[in-house]
């Protein structure tokens, strides 16, 4: 078992009820794990949200045998993944009982113990639970060459005619895009973004106080400043979880505006951190080089337009109304 994978099945032991959280305040405790998580390494976020959301997508659609092996996977240690990122010209199939093509950013590839991947079906998106030690996929460890985010061990996968046990599909064609919890899933992800935001005035406070600058005026500016983006990221998702249980047709919009107000909060962050600390946050060794370069790298989730375009939809519908 690899160290990440370890300390995965760790905080999976924090957990306790594996299902979709149930009211306001079990989310509020998901999403408060997965924000500290962040706040310590953002790659590990990465990693154990991708395992939150397949355990929560098992407990959501699997038979009782599959949720049963799900439970065994991780009390045995086990973490698992979700890849849905077809290769291009390749994308993943099944093919007499096989599975042959690829998928891209696989994040945890070489780390992981099982992944849902996901293959076209004529009635929709198919998902399939692997066991990556009775089938494993060749590695492409070559394409991942970032500035951030690079423990995260995101590669691209491939297999070919690779055979499947018979219990290998998971719930039914379409149930992966099902809503709310396709889209309403994003809330996960960026409550660790909100924690890489909050590492960011942890680390520039603690450079400023040892270097013996916090009290210059201009510093100390920066750090209200960082002090109100990260809070804002933090209210945003707060607010979304409080909306989730209230109001069905404002939960989706409410999701996109959390990711919209983290993803401007932490651009805003990591220019802050970086003017405070100066030349001294590009160096590898400095303890802020990280969580900026792996945050910068993580906020770039597919679609912020389209995030702000139906946040904007809603509020022009009156879904969404700025209260106090």
């Amino acid at each position: 078992m690899t160290a990440l994978c370890a300390r995965i099945a760790g905080l999976s032991a924090e957990l306790g009820d594996v299902a979709d959280p149930r009211d306001r305040s079990t989310l509020l405790e998901l999403l408060r794990l997965l924000y500290r998580v962040g706040r310590e390494d953002l790659p590990l976020g990465r990693l154990f949200e991708g395992h939150v959301d397949a355990m929560q997508i098992v407990s959501r659609y699997g038979t009782a045998e599959q949720r049963a092996a799900m439970t065994g996977v991780v009390d045995a240690g086990g973490a698992i993944g979700v890849w849905n990122a077809d290769a291009p010209g390749e994308p993943l199939r099944l093919a007499a009982g096989g599975l042959t093509g690829g998928k891209d950013f696989a994040s945890g590839a070489g780390v992981l113990t099982h992944a849902l991947v996901t293959v076209d079906a004529p009635a929709g998106r198919q998902l399939v639970m692997l066991d990556l030690a009775r089938v494993p996929p060749a590695i492409d460890r070559e394409v991942w060459r970032v500035v951030g985010m690079q423990r995260s061990e995101t590669h691209s996968v491939r297999w070919h005619d690779a055979p499947l046990p018979s219990d290998a599909l998971l719930g039914l064609p379409g149930d992966y895009v099902r809503e709310p919890w396709f889209s309403g899933g994003a809330l996960r992800f960026a409550a660790v973004q909100a924690g890489g935001i909050a590492s960011l005035v942890d680390g520039t406070r603690d450079h400023l106080l040892k270097a013996g600058r916090a009290d210059d005026p201009h510093q100390a500016g920066r750090l209200a400043r960082l002090y109100a983006v990260a809070e804002a990221a933090a209210a945003s998702v707060r607010h979304a979880a409080d909306g989730w249980f209230r109001d069905d047709a404002a939960r989706l919009p409410l999701v996109a505006a959390a990711r919209a107000a983290v993803y401007a909060a932490g651009g805003e962050a990591i220019g802050l951190a970086q003017e405070a600390v100066g030349v001294q946050a590009l160096f590898r060794d400095h303890p802020l080089s990280a969580p900026v370069t792996d945050l910068s790298m993580y906020l770039r989730q597919p679609g912020p337009d389209a995030q702000r375009m139906q946040v904007g939809a809603a509020v022009a519908a009156g879904t969404l109304r700025v209260t106090l």
